[in-house]
């Protein structure tokens, strides 16, 4: 049970069959004699989601570790559902895949449909349903990662469950988390879910080919994502008319290039 948001893995599958899950049972924090019913069961929630969280980063941190042995480009594609980020990830397979070997781990709640649309255009893939989870989360990527089996110097890309809260507190082992966000979704996004743009290091601001038919202020919603990101980079792109997606691949290939050396 993820007490950060609620949800269960207890029902994940890769590719159809169920993961293993073993989860350490919370320690038992003692209530001070003067502490009310609710704080105690705030220091217990607490302790849960520290317990949650660490086990989490040291499967994260395994990941990390033999991702950059095999100098494999990891990177963690979230978004709201809707936003656009199979179709951008399908036109990147198809422009990447003969400079690049790629494999791709995609995470739904259910049904393979993104899997079936990553293997038609060339790329190998992994399908984890969460089942009533909201996010993936390290150990399962580690699962994918022995399917996947990618050569040295390949591109990892996954491809978390549509949310924009949850999978911002999960370390998948990844070199960077890129968040897509649409322009038929609204300006202040990266002001209602902070976390998830504080984490990402790329803003992929997608269909902007929909931009004439649409009232939205780019400009703005750059100033938003920075406003809780300083540092976040920031990409305009189209899957449907091509717009920006040279400066994206460049963003990826020199991401690539780098944990090929670092290998």
């Amino acid at each position: 049970m993820c007490t950060t948001c609620g949800c269960s893995s207890d029902e994940s599958r890769l590719d159809g069959e169920a993961i293993a899950h073993t989860h350490d049972r919370p320690r038992y924090v003692p209530a001070r004699d003067h502490a009310h019913p609710h704080e105690i069961g705030s220091m217990r929630r607490l302790r849960i989601e520290q317990n949650l969280l660490a086990k989490n980063d040291a499967h994260a941190a395994e990941n990390r570790r033999r991702l950059a042995m095999q100098g494999i480009h990891a990177l963690n594609l979230v978004s709201s559902p809707g936003s656009g980020k199979t179709t951008l990830l399908v036109k990147t397979i198809e422009l990447l895949q003969r400079r690049l070997a790629i494999g791709v781990i995609e995470g739904d709640q259910q049904t393979s449909f993104d899997a079936e649309r990553i293997r038609a255009a060339g790329a190998p893939a992994v399908q984890i349903n969460t089942g009533k989870g909201c996010h993936l989360d390290a150990h399962m990527v580690g699962h994918a990662l022995d399917k996947l089996d990618l050569p040295d110097g390949a591109l990892l890309l996954i491809e978390n469950v549509g949310n924009l809260v949850c999978p911002a507190a999960f370390d998948l082992g990844e070199a960077a988390k890129v968040v897509i966000l649409s322009v038929t979704e609204g300006e202040d996004k990266p002001l209602k879910y902070p976390d998830m743009f504080r984490a990402a290091r790329l803003m992929l601001l997608n269909k902007c080919d929909l931009l004439p038919h649409l009232d939205f202020d780019v400009a703005q919603t750059i100033e938003f994502a920075r406003r809780v990101n300083p540092d976040i980079e920031v990409i305009q792109v189209s899957a449907a008319s091509g717009a920006g997606m040279d400066e994206w691949l460049a963003w990826v290939e020199r991401g690539a290039a780098a944990a090929g050396r670092c290998a």
